[in-house]
């Protein structure tokens, strides 16, 4: 998550590499014929996570059908498994499979600038959402570019969560304004060398728990260890699925609270 200027319409400048994990929150919907939408939450995830106009999964359904004109309805479930606003992008996500799965729902097609322009307008992430594939994205989140990397698709991947909730209003405004240079996502190796997350350290002054994850993460010699987002999630890449599992094993040990997700990421 490299930071870069911040821009005349007050957005923030970013480059940032977009991988999604093969395991996440699940969405069911049911057809209905009278135009009305319903959302219920559950899952581990899903305690004071309201069902209610504010959710962006509902947001979304909305904006599909008043951008659509449908008539149509629908039942929709989130079995939430992924930790609120945890800098993983899982509300995004969220919104994304919302608009994937209504129009096979509702059988529609959405032209794809029109879904485009559709998904910025639920946030700056769910563009990227939309593939769920790995990306580079720049700008306010509308600037996609496919990243096709070898070296990190199939990749075992370890998130851990402190379950401290950040906030990335917060955080952005505790960046220290300095332009470190471009993000390089050729390869695993230039992510290790040069990659970083310029609101780790601001992220980490309003949640120094961070940095005990980070370093937790670290001593169990991963190829590489970020803050995912605006935190505060942490990742961890491996180059096999024994070493994931042993590192998840001692974290659990180690810190019982904490939540601890072994998965891999998706094929590009």
């Amino acid at each position: 998550m490299h930071v870069r200027e911040r821009r005349a319409d007050g957005y923030h400048a970013l480059e940032s590499l977009f991988v999604f994990a093969e395991d996440g929150d699940i969405l069911r919907a049911g057809h209905r014929d009278d135009g009305v939408i319903t959302l219920a939450v559950e899952g581990p995830c899903g305690a004071g996570l309201s069902g209610d106009e504010d959710n962006l999964v509902m947001r979304a359904a909305r904006s599909l059908q008043a951008a659509t004109g449908i008539t149509a309805g629908a039942d929709i479930r989130l079995d939430k498994r992924l930790p609120v606003a945890s800098g993983i992008g899982g509300g995004s996500a969220d919104a994304a499979a919302t608009l994937r799965l209504l129009m096979r729902l509702w059988n529609i097609t959405v032209e794809g600038a029109v879904l485009q322009q559709l998904s910025l307008s639920l946030g700056s992430d769910v563009p990227a959402c939309l593939a769920s594939t790995t990306q580079l994205v720049r700008g306010r989140g509308e600037l996609l570019e496919a990243q096709a990397l070898d070296d990190l698709s199939c990749r075992p991947m370890l998130l851990v969560n402190p379950r401290v909730g950040v906030s990335t209003a917060s955080v952005f405004a505790g960046w220290d304004r300095i332009d470190r240079g471009p993000l390089d996502a050729r390869n695993i190796d230039g992510l290790a060398r040069a990659g970083r997350n310029d609101l780790e350290a601001p992220a980490r002054l309003l949640a120094p728990v961070i940095g005990d994850v980070l370093q937790a993460l670290q001593a169990q010699a991963p190829r590489l260890v970020r803050m995912s987002g605006s935190g505060a999630t942490c990742f961890a890449l491996f180059d096999d699925g024994q070493a994931m599992t042993q590192a998840a094993t001692a974290l659990r040990h180690d810190h019982p609270d904490w939540w601890v997700m072994e998965t891999r990421i998706r094929t590009s």
